[in-house]
């Protein structure tokens, strides 16, 4: 059970560390655009981490609670894990969104030589 409560802690700090990521960038655009889209990001992205703080908080200061349900726990650390999933893809293309990692030699505003 130790195994999946570490899981479950350990996801839930990965996850607030994509917000993190995302909270810095879109608040930067926020602040030069001024988007109602943006705000709503920077809103989403606020609230998740706060859940994932509550869940950390739980998970450890509750810890007998899930020492029964190992049921719950594995639903637990799936959830965890389908966040982590839908964060790095959210990430991936808040980051990169042209879709590719690199530009190319091709791309505008890059030294040919």
């Amino acid at each position: 059970m130790a195994f999946w409560m570490s899981s479950a802690v350990g996801l839930a700090v990965v996850n607030l560390a994509l917000l993190g990521v995302l909270i810095a960038v879109w608040l930067r655009n926020y602040r030069t655009f001024r988007s109602p889209m943006l705000l709503g990001l920077l809103l989403f992205a606020g609230v998740l981490s706060v859940e994932n703080i509550v869940a950390i908080g739980a998970y450890l200061s509750t810890e007998m609670i899930y020492a029964g349900g190992t049921t719950a726990m594995y639903a637990l650390v799936g959830l965890r894990g389908l966040q982590f999933v839908a964060l790095g893809f959210l990430t991936v293309v808040t980051l990169f969104p042209s879709g590719r990692l690199r530009r190319s030699p091709t791309d505008p505003g890059q030294e040919t030589g």
